[in-house]
């Protein structure tokens, strides 16, 4: 008897389950973290200010990046990081932390939509523009045309301004820059539409990459927003289709007979992964983040929640 065939969409939910299954080389790794991260909180647990505890966060910093340095299987390890936040937590239960780790490009770079003259960025400019028009048709922007000239310009520098920090910093660096410009396009334009969009939800803040490959996009773990907006899937189906893990996206597209684009999407683990670590300080909350680029573990931020 012919066994019964399986639906695109069933083969899915069961490759699916397979992300759920943490490797041992991985806990070797949380549990090393574990002991670095909690090692040092006991040593200033008296000290009850923002400045004792942006040095500790120093200290957290300094051993995160060596044993991060020391873990070779970090395909495995931020696989895992991705799809769920991991509590550390001391053998007396008095101190945690969480740590926490998305791709660095997990949406669609803000600075593409400069790209139209770059012949070599051509499905990444034409990706920025199509999730940019649906935005300003699905939220009714008051004026798109001016929100997109001011983006350009903040992009590609002010030739009035060759000092701006833009040009220096080569385009939209951060997601508080381009709350910066929306907040003068709304001054500007009066358009209430526009604070109502979740733009993080589609859009990455910082700058395009020199290399082809640090101008893909993270697709197995990005927003079931963008998946919408992308591939005009109804959103509907995404809530029940659509699961972050490895080789999800390539899945997903199979399933609803669309091609996956290598131009476009990441077929290969990238190591370029943004990473927070929450932890309680004498009755206050902290937090510190880094990134990890291909190794190099750099650009510390702390910050009181």
């Amino acid at each position: 008897m012919d066994k019964p065939k399986t639906s695109p969409a069933g083969a899915y939910r069961q490759q699916r389950g397979f992300a759920l299954i943490i490797t041992l080389s991985v806990l070797a790794a949380v549990i090393a973290l574990t002991g670095v991260l909690i090692s040092y909180l006991d040593v200033a647990r008296k000290e009850a200010s923002a400045t004792k505890a942006l040095v500790q966060s120093n200290l957290y910093f300094a051993d995160i990046k060596k044993v991060l340095g020391k873990f070779k299987d970090k395909k495995a390890l931020y696989n895992t990081l991705y799809l769920t936040p991991v509590p550390l937590q001391s053998e007396d239960g008095r101190f945690s932390l969480m740590l926490q780790c998305r791709p660095l490009d997990n949406g669609v770079n803000i600075n593409w939509l400069a790209s139209e003259n770059n012949a070599k960025m051509r499905a990444q400019y034409t990706a920025a523009q199509k999730v940019f028009d649906y935005l300003a048709e699905k939220y009714a922007l008051a004026n798109p045309l001016r929100l997109e000239e001011m983006l350009l310009q903040a992009i590609r520098g002010s030739r009035e301004d060759e000092q701006s920090r833009f040009v220096r910093k080569n385009g939209i660096i951060s997601y508080q820059q381009f709350v910066q410009i929306l907040s003068r396009y709304q001054f500007e334009t009066d358009d209430e539409a526009a604070g109502r969009v979740p733009w993080k939800a589609y859009f990455v803040f910082h700058p395009s990459g020199k290399r082809p490959d640090e101008n893909l996009i993270a697709g197995d773990f990005i927003s079931r927003e963008l998946l919408a907006a992308l591939f005009e899937i109804d959103p509907a189906l995404l809530k029940e289709e659509w699961v972050e893990a490895e080789g999800a996206l390539k899945t997903l597209l199979s399933a609803h007979g669309i091609l996956f684009d290598k131009q476009l999407f990441a077929s290969e683990f990238v190591q370029r992964a943004r990473c927070e670590v929450h932890y309680m300080y004498e009755g206050e909350r902290f937090a510190f983040a880094f990134k990890d680029q291909e190794g190099e573990v750099s650009e510390f931020e702390f910050f009181k929640e």
